[in-house]
């Protein structure tokens, strides 16, 4: 601390420097907790990669049954990630968007691990260069078209969500390929405040894959 901001601590009075401690304690132990969140949340990212990696040493059954435990777990970490939100206003805005990135997740409008992983830490920028490297990989024929326009429309889905504004193309495309659970994830997830609506969507998605 400088010798202008202690001065002015000091003038405050022992209630206001109370006041101020208590803040930036605050402070440091919500940047505390975001991290934790984000250190799971890469855990179970890196689950479903490393699942997807795998899927052709597995049979259906295995395949399908470990995806369903990951779904699970995403699941009872959004319970978690609600309780922890529930009543404060700082924490929502912090985690607001990993919350919705959750529940792309676990009602699979998103399927792509690091485009959910980059969506929860509010990363745009690192989802254009994503996307851009996409691009270059679909021209190079090293990224098959199917692939390419599921992932770009999971990213372009992310970018709006955080308020990125998108070009008439990118509207275009996301309007002409966004699937049935994509469009419906949009449809009930208009801002970060309608969690319970999409959680609701994912809760039916997890049941589904139960079944």
């Amino acid at each position: 601390m400088n010798d202008f901001a202690l001065l002015k601590l000091m003038t405050l009075g022992p209630s206001a420097a109370g006041e101020i401690k208590m803040a930036s304690r605050g402070k440091t132990e919500t940047s505390k907790l975001k991290q934790n969140l984000e250190e799971q949340l890469d855990r179970l990212m890196q689950q479903l990669q490393d699942l997807e990696e795998c899927r052709e040493e597995l049979d259906a059954d295995e395949y399908e049954e470990t995806k369903k435990e990951t779904l699970e777990q995403l699941s009872e970490f959004n319970d978690s990630l609600k309780k922890i939100m529930s009543g404060n206003m700082t924490l929502v805005d912090e985690l607001s968007g990993m919350q919705l990135a959750i529940q792309a997740a676990i009602s699979q409008a998103f399927k792509t691990p690091e485009v959910i992983r980059l969506f929860a830490k509010k990363q745009p920028g690192q989802l254009r260069t994503r996307l851009a490297e996409m691009d270059r990989d679909l021209m190079v024929g090293k990224l098959e078209r199917g692939l390419y326009t599921q992932q770009k429309v999971e990213i372009l889905t992310a970018l709006r969500k955080l308020g990125e504004k998108l070009t008439a193309d990118d509207e275009a495309f996301l309007s002409a390929n966004a699937g049935a659970i994509l469009s419906q994830f949009e449809k009930v997830s208009t801002d970060l405040g309608s969690g319970d609506k999409v959680l609701a969507l994912a809760s039916f998605e997890v049941e589904k894959t139960k079944k």
